[in-house]
């Protein structure tokens, strides 16, 4: 008996080793079945952020052909369109092909545009490349958006055509006239290729599959290259077609389109009645927690192991102690090597824990530290001395407190750990060290009442979560907010102000002439601009503003809430106009630049964002309008203006062949001799309804449709001929556009006019202004070179309102140069303009090129430009614009009585 109670402590340590050994093997267990719920979780919130940014992405790509459809769909109420019938009498021409036709040159991606009647006949069609069209079958869900009656943007089933071979989408809206029937549909058709250049962007994403489809399950585009799914639907029973019927959400497919168990997510396309499915498959989403897992297992099965053959050594030495006393002395001997092998079963359980990729540490019912591992040591920079068992968890707590690995209050965490005894199962919270470290922590209770912490660094999983979702609302080129961003911006900014009645201001802006710029440094050299530009607007904004850019060229600003935001927006605007437009140092070249501001306040110019917005890029048109480099704030007015200006893209094709268009004619006078010496020709437009309308109202609108080079053509043959019947010391000024000069046969017209009117070419002067010189182009000179060299005058128009103007007369031998009217009307009442005008003499005269001053107006202007040295001047105290035959030119002008 004496010997049985000396056995009963060693008996009691084998039953704690066998507990240890079952808690841990349990606490092991729960901890990787824990991981592999954070690991799908952790993928379905990836998939859901993928899915949201590339439904983004789609909706920025397509918002082109959408606002295309709005200008197109817009124009037909303007016209005074009332019924079906009158719809198809204007729009079934050979004339509205060729708008649809340049209306495509604007937008690269479209591929054709049609008009239907509203039972879905085909009205019009312009097609790219020569393309054919699909057959009129093809048309019938057009036919169904008449039925339905929907007014919103419209995408079809995928088309597959004939020739060229490819799959195409339609997106369509209806037509309403003026007293709202409806009276037609216009789409435009995209191939389904155009989406690929999304799925490029996130190759970096391996295996991850990508659909595009409609509400309806219909499969527009996927980047499957093993199975072609255009066309096909989703099957109707499955989870996959149960969320792209809803809109978006996560879901697991057992098959998804290939047969591979996947875990996916899908989000809507703002705007659009699309949905983006995003599916990463399941075994590669568990790929890493199934390593972890395995080597887990591994450890946990070779500590069990020793464990049970620590166990079983342990009873067998037990029986053999009981079976017989006499053989005490070898029974110590074995118990020893028991003893020894028991040491090595632990050591083998410590390699097992401490080779986990977790911390992990067990502590008893009581708080105080059973086993940890080298992992939860080195993730808290503790030394092995200061976690030994027996360590309460307070203590535990201060010690890392003084190494700087936990900053909370100790207490309070104890007390909800002294929770996990009161029913509470889990626990589980992320925290961040001071050293930026995120760490997620589980704490599992066991059934003695104590429990198993498991510590995770998550900090490269955490970022690569945020670096996702910050993609989804910034721009990738410049890392300003992107549309999604500035519309959530938006709606806060209207929410304060309903809350504190201060209204706020949304900036619109772009670069112009940018096409040009960026033509000239290469898009390389233009993404650096676009960079270059963000960080200057950066420094411009205060800290409770937003900036983004929601376009190729086209920054936003929405403006901090305000208590007079038109102040504050007046002052944002001229610091912009300021910074942004001073020089760029572009890969070793200067370059120069201008923007266009257009700014609305709300609530006065709305109270929706797409209100505000459409009213900001109003203002924008406005300040392009008044001759860029300037800011507009919104006025009701613009509305009107721009629906004449769409109006006016149909109407200026026919008024040039219906011959609405005049020639006036204004006298430029020599001072001295008071007579014409030469002769500007300024077009206008005898409009049936608007009557005379000047040519600031439809140049910008001829320039932007293509109509500006035919033109164009028809005032130089038409003044040519009119000036050949003028004194020979009488010479023709006509103007010439950027866009002339860059078409590439102003050489050849300008030899042909002279040609058939046998105007000589000294007596022709071709006014440019200085946008033709902008960013330098090459190609604008040497065009201005050969036009020289027929023998005609090259005068520089409005000099002293560009960006550079005296670096423009080292790049080409001017024979003339204007002075801009703003400096001439100022030129008795400021000192600062008289000098300017001066300075611009003594430079002409020292260049040899002679000086025309522009809106002189009053006598006392004319002594005082022949006291500065000018020589001829041309204003209304000379003379307005007049027809042709009312043109005087051998009397003195600018006389009193010439005057009165």
């Amino acid at each position: 008996m004496d010997l049985r109670k000396k056995l009963l402590p060693f008996q009691a340590l084998i039953v704690v080793a066998g507990l240890m050994v079952g808690l841990s093997a349990l606490a092991i267990g729960v901890t990787v079945a824990a991981l592999r719920t954070d690991a799908i979780r952790a993928t379905e919130r990836e998939s859901e952020n993928t899915a949201r940014f590339v439904a983004d992405q789609i909706a920025t790509l397509v918002r082109p052909l959408e606002r295309l459809l709005t200008e197109l769909g817009d124009v037909v109420p303007q016209l005074g369109v009332t019924t079906p019938a009158e719809f198809e009498r204007t729009f079934a021409v050979g004339p509205i092909a060729d708008l649809l036709e340049d209306r495509m040159l604007h937008v690269p991606q479209a591929i054709g545009i049609r008009l239907f009647a509203p039972d879905g006949r085909l009205l019009v069609a312009a097609e790219r490349d020569g393309g054919e069209a699909p057959r009129t079958d093809d048309y019938q869900f057009f036919r169904q958006l008449g039925i339905a009656g929907e007014n919103g943007l419209y995408v079809s089933p995928p088309i597959l055509t004939a020739r060229p071979k490819q799959w195409r989408v339609y997106l369509g809206r209806r037509i309403v006239g003026t007293s709202g029937t409806f009276v037609g549909i216009v789409a435009v058709a995209v191939p389904v290729a155009y989406f690929d250049q999304i799925y490029a962007t996130y190759s970096r994403f391996g295996d991850r599959a990508f659909v595009i489809a409609r509400r309806d399950g219909t499969i527009l585009a996927t980047n499957a290259e093993s199975v072609s799914l255009t066309g096909r639907r989703i099957p109707g029973s499955s989870a996959w077609y149960d969320v792209v019927r809803a809109g978006g959400g996560p879901f697991r497919s057992p098959g998804f389109f290939d047969g591979v168990p996947r875990i996916a997510a899908a989000a809507s396309v703002p705007g659009l009645p699309l949905v983006v499915s995003t599916a990463v498959p399941r075994a590669d989403a568990l790929a890493r927690w199934h390593q972890h897992a395995i080597r887990i297992g591994a450890g946990t099965a070779v500590a069990a192991l020793c464990a049970f053959l620590l166990l079983a050594g342990v009873y067998h030495q037990f029986r053999r102690l009981v079976a017989s006393e006499a053989s005490l002395a070898e029974g110590k001997a074995d118990l020893k090597e028991k003893s020894r092998e028991l040491e090595r079963a632990n050591m083998r359980l410590d390699a097992a824990l401490n080779n986990m990729s977790h911390g992990l540490c067990m502590f008893d019912r009581t708080g105080r530290l059973l086993v940890c591992n080298d992992r939860y040591l080195r993730m808290y920079r503790l030394g092995r001395e200061m976690a030994q068992p027996g360590t309460t968890l307070e203590e535990l707590m201060r010690r890392r407190i003084a190494v700087g690995t936990y900053s909370g209050d100790p207490l309070g965490y104890v007390a909800e750990l002294r929770r996990l005894g009161t029913g509470a199962r889990q626990t589980h919270f992320t925290t961040e060290l001071a050293d930026g470290r995120i760490i997620a922590v589980l704490n599992d209770r066991m059934s003695d009442g104590g429990w198993v912490a498991v510590h995770e660094d998550i900090t490269e999983r955490t970022r690569a979560e945020q670096r996702i979702a910050h993609m989804a609302r910034h721009d990738a080129l410049t890392d300003l907010a992107n549309r999604t961003l500035a519309a959530e911006r938006m709606d806060e900014a209207l929410e304060r102000m309903a809350a504190s009645g201060h209204g706020f201001a949304v900036f619109i802006f772009d670069i112009d002439l940018f096409k040009s710029v960026n033509d000239s440094l290469g898009h390389g050299g233009g993404d650096a601009l676009l960079r270059a530009v963000a960080q200057r607007l950066r420094g411009c904004i205060d800290d409770g503003d937003t900036a983004g850019r929601i376009g190729g060229d086209e920054f936003a600003v929405v403006q901090g809430n305000s208590a007079d935001p038109q102040a504050a927006a007046a002052a944002l605007s001229a610091r912009l106009l300021d910074v942004v437009q001073a020089p760029y140092e572009i890969d070793g070249q200067r370059v120069v630049i201008g923007i266009s501001i257009g700014v609305a306040l709300a609530p006065v110019n709305g109270t929706e964002p797409s209100q505000i917005l459409r009213n900001a890029d109003l203002a924008l048109y406005r300040a392009k309008s008044d001759g860029r480099g300037c800011s507009r704030f919104f006025e009701p007015e613009m509305d009107a203006d721009a629906r004449l200006h769409r109006a006016f893209e149909f109407e200026l094709r026919e008024a040039l062949v219906r011959e609405e268009f005049e020639i006036h004619y204004q006298p430029i006078v020599d001072i001295a001799t008071r007579k014409a010496c030469a002769v500007e020709a300024l077009v206008r437009w005898r409009h049936p309804r608007h009557g005379l309308i000047s040519p600031d109202k439809f140049i910008p609108v001829a320039e932007e449709i293509g109509l500006i080079v035919p033109l164009g053509e028809w005032i130089l043959q038409t003044a040519c001929e009119t000036a050949a019947a003028w004194p020979e010391t009488v010479r023709l000024a006509v103007n010439l556009s950027a866009v002339q000069v860059r078409s590439g046969g102003l050489v050849e017209t300008v030899r042909t006019a002279l040609a058939h009117s046998g105007l000589p070419a000294p007596r022709l002067e071709l006014e440019i202004t200085e946008s033709v010189l902008l960013q330098k182009d090459r190609g604008g000179l040497a065009v201005l070179h050969d036009l020289a060299a027929l023998g005609v005058h090259i005068v520089l128009d409005d000099f002293g309102t560009g960006y550079s103007s005296l670096s423009y007369l080292q790049m080409f031998p001017f024979s003339k140069i204007k002075i801009d009217k703003s400096f001439v009307a100022e030129l008795s009442s400021r000192a600062d303009c008289a000098a300017i005008v001066c300075t611009v003499m003594n430079l002409a005269k020292a260049l040899d090129m002679a000086t025309t001053a522009e809106g002189v107006e009053t006598v006392e202007q004319v002594t005082l430009l022949r006291a500065a040295g000018c020589r001829e001047a041309q204003g209304w105290l000379f003379g307005r614009p007049v027809p042709a035959d009312r043109l005087v030119l051998d009397a003195r002008l600018g006389t009193t009585s010439a005057a009165a």
